[in-house]
């Protein structure tokens, strides 16, 4: 299921590289701590490790030569992902409009279960994640070994590790977001921040080419 130790090594190093780095899924889920909380930022990492591992699926599947080879299952799904980043962001924005009292007003909180699903479709609905699979961790499997179970194997080993350096950005973010949220004022414009973050994101999701989380 897994390579030798050294290759293993060698692929576990590039995943933590990789998963260090900042993308779309990294900025989805700061954004979210700073605005929400730490139990939303969980919740998000949550939602879209699990994104991502149907993602690994979808790769193990073929569904990324199906990408590769369609450019209008590529656009599509790309352009429903891009969609739902804005329609978040435009949300945020709703839900940090002032009210008469900003001097104690927050913004309601969402239900962790709607949380969760929103960094799941995100996560999902990245059909870049597919082709990163798809293109990475090949170079790292056997000619002669079952090809779905070394995705899976593979992919649920790059997973694990990119839910851990996402915890340390959530708990990072949430060790910021107190000193910036003390005022009602403050948790006003971190709202309106993370959501212009997810509009940004859709836009560039609905742009870009270079595969990322």
């Amino acid at each position: 299921m897994l390579p030798e130790t050294p290759l293993l090594l060698a692929f576990v190093g590039a995943s933590l590289v990789l998963a260090l780095t900042p993308g779309p899924a990294v900025v989805y889920i700061v954004a979210r701590t700073l605005a929400q909380g730490r139990a939303c930022g969980l919740a998000s990492v949550l939602g879209v490790a699990l994104g991502n591992l149907a993602n690994a699926l979808g790769a193990a599947l073929g569904l990324a030569a199906l990408f590769a080879v369609s450019s209008a299952a590529f656009t599509v799904v790309k352009w429903a992902g891009a969609a739902y980043l804005v329609y978040l962001g435009i949300r945020m924005w709703r839900a940090a409009s002032p009210v008469a009292d900003t001097a104690t007003s927050q913004a309601p909180a969402q239900p962790l279960r709607h949380v969760f699903r929103d960094g799941f479709v995100v996560a999902l609905l990245n059909p870049k994640t597919t082709l990163f699979f798809a293109a990475f961790l090949p170079q790292f499997m056997h000619t002669h070994g079952n090809p779905l179970v070394q995705t899976l194997a593979l992919g649920g080993v790059f997973i694990a590790i990119a839910f851990c350096t996402d915890v340390i950005y959530v708990l990072t973010a949430s060790l910021v977001a107190p000193r910036l949220g003390r005022a009602a004022r403050h948790r006003l414009w971190g709202n309106r921040l993370a959501g212009t973050s997810f509009i940004g994101l859709g836009v560039l999701t609905a742009m870009g080419t270079r595969p990322g989380r």
